[in-house]
């Protein structure tokens, strides 16, 4: 019997990063990464694609009521947001110090940390 391998794809976009939308209803803006699914490639930007969720009354909060809150949205309508120049850019990877693979930007050929 086979072993089923979970692959995990490499992204262009990590926790942290600031990134701009390219698509969608939010295009046009940027904001931070809060987190990133590496399995659905998709990531939740803070204050951006704003849900409204319905919640039941509880011990804790027994009023109940409407919260607001981040959904998640597909890593391909995000773009990264250059750190040095505040434009985004694509990302490439190339070996950098110590042989290990680093992200850099496209426009300006620089590394981007993190």
């Amino acid at each position: 019997m086979e072993r089923k391998v979970n692959k995990q794809t490499k992204l262009h976009i990590k926790t942290g990063d600031t990134v701009k939308v390219i698509a969608g209803d939010d295009k046009g803006k940027t904001g931070k990464v809060l987190s990133v699914d590496k399995l659905k490639s998709r990531a939740i930007v803070e204050g951006l694609n704003m849900i409204t969720k319905h919640v039941k009354p509880t011990a804790a909060k027994p009023q109940g009521g409407i919260d607001k809150k981040e959904a998640s949205m597909h890593i391909s309508n995000l773009k990264l947001v250059d750190p040095k120049t505040g434009e985004a850019t694509r990302t490439g990877r190339k070996a950098g110090e110590n042989g290990k693979l680093v992200r850099y930007s496209k426009k300006t050929g620089e590394v981007i940390n993190g």
